[in-house]
């Protein structure tokens, strides 16, 4: 049983959960405890308690336990990848990495810790100086999703301990292994008590206090747009601070100028790869009439060569979906995208079982042709690996196409002319843009984020973490 961790102690729960491999579900990676809303609120006392000597402890306490942190969440990546690759459904590789992006995460917040920044300025008054500062927030929940289970909760934590913040984390309740090995990382590497407190459990118990009590000065959040908007709507009713990353539709556009290796290796890894469960994902390919039928021919051949199969055997491109309903929701967008005439070109099977014969929750990638935009799958977040192609007469449809979409997370294209290459970064409606590269994968050390529905408030990761987890403090001294 593993527990959750309130002001510093082990705690059992009401209830508990099994953690259910999604490449064999008779694997059980574990059972977790579930807190209550009774939980919860201690949880909430516990990181107000601490956050008074927290928040004015100094830089190199906070470097210590956070350098600390990333130190051991990187020499265990390849055991912390397994685990990822159990409970939620990423290849071993691809888990591997993202636990090595935590560890890094860290280690860049233990610096940002020490980088303090401020301003000391004349004032327009004779004989008066003044000090602009920042100061951290209080007491924070964080509220992450299922598909990056320890990166998420890293590039939230990191930030909120490095500028001094208390802490109260609800990880998904697919995933709780990879969030409850980075508590206990954390408490062993020297946090007071109270400082980071883990409480799992339902969201509409765990979730609502944090999103309820006047304690929580502000809340970051990943997931669906709709329960994203509930969280704006509860913040904004007692004016905390929030931050939300939710949906994405991202466009990859391929000119006839792209270089058809790179192009076809960008939408792949784009659409496909992680299970096409990235909010960062492309599933829509938009690509003009001068490349399109080759780089049909050679999507459709790689789709079809890729391997679907338990997450952690070498040589599988492409692991298990994360669990029975989300399979259920893809294969329900596979139908309605065949009911509204587009053409499954590729793919789009459920697999009952691995290679192995262990039961999971399988699906071959689906790649969609003759799709046009008003099409629910070119409209809707699939969550899955599933890619919809579009064909455009040239660069400006292309774009055009590109930025038609409630969405506005990530954007990319794949070109060799510097013009077009330039004109998409400044014109394409999205946060962040790639050239020549897949549109899901980015730095940890650069701020993260969307515009449109897909985000809201200020950016995470890198140094623009601080406009979330700081406030800024103006001071005037008469001399």
């Amino acid at each position: 049983m593993y527990k959750n961790l309130i002001n510093g102690e082990w705690v059992d729960g009401v209830r508990s959960s099994r953690n259910i491999n999604p490449s064999d579900t008779r694997d059980v990676v574990g059972e977790y405890a579930q807190a209550d809303a009774s939980q919860a609120r201690s949880a909430v006392d516990a990181a107000q308690a601490a956050f008074g000597a927290w928040s004015q402890s100094t830089p190199q306490q906070r470097f210590d336990v956070l350098d600390a942190a990333g130190n051991e969440i990187i020499a265990r990546k390849a055991e912390l990848g397994n685990l990822l690759a159990r409970e939620e459904g990423k290849t071993l590789p691809e888990a591997i990495g993202e636990v090595g992006r935590a560890g890094a995460i860290f280690k860049f917040f233990a610096g940002e810790a020490l980088r303090q920044a401020g301003d000391l300025l004349a004032s327009v008054r004779p004989g008066v100086r003044v000090e602009v500062t920042r100061e951290p927030i209080g007491v924070v929940g964080l509220i992450t999703p299922w598909n990056f289970p320890i990166a998420i909760p890293a590039w939230k934590l990191a930030p909120a301990l490095a500028f001094g913040n208390t802490v109260v984390l609800k990880p998904a309740d697919l995933v709780p292994g990879s969030a409850w090995a980075l508590a206990d990382i954390l408490h062993r590497a020297g946090l007071p008590k109270g400082v980071f407190n883990l409480v799992m459990g339902r969201g509409a118990e765990v979730g609502t206090v944090l999103l309820e009590d006047p304690r929580v000065a502000g809340i970051s959040f990943t997931g669906s747009v709709a329960t994203g908007q509930k969280v704006a709507a509860a913040c904004l009713a007692r004016m905390a601070k929030f931050q939300l990353e939710m949906g994405g539709k991202n466009p990859f556009v391929v000119l006839d100028d792209a270089d058809l290796g790179v192009a076809v290796n960008c939408a792949i890894n784009s659409g496909f790869f992680s299970t096409g469960q990235r909010c960062t994902a492309s599933s829509r390919v938009i690509v003009t009439d001068g490349i399109y039928e080759r780089f049909m021919a050679a999507m459709v051949e790689r789709t079809n060569a890729l391997k679907v199969d338990d997450a952690r055997l070498a040589g599988t491109d492409i692991g298990p979906v994360v669990d029975e309903k989300q399979l259920a929701q893809d294969l329900e967008y596979i139908a309605i995208a065949q009911a509204e005439g587009a053409t499954l070109a590729a793919g789009g099977r459920a697999q009952s079982h691995s290679s192995q014969g262990a039961p999971g929750y399988y699906l071959t990638p689906a790649l969609f042709t003759d799709t046009t935009p008003g099409m629910r799958i070119n409209r809707e977040e699939v969550f899955g690996p599933v890619i919809s192609v579009q064909r455009a007469k040239n660069y400006d449809e292309a774009l055009a196409l590109a930025n038609d979409t409630p969405f506005g997370l990530a954007s990319g294209i794949a070109t060799t002319s510097l013009k077009h290459a330039t004109h998409y970064k400044q014109h394409a409606q999205a946060g962040m843009v790639m050239v020549n590269l897949p549109t899901a994968g980015v730095d940890y050390h650069v701020p993260f984020g969307g515009r449109k529905g897909s985000s809201y408030g200020p950016r995470e990761q890198g140094r623009h973490a601080a406009e979330f987890y700081t406030t800024v403090k103006t001071a005037y001294t008469q001399a």
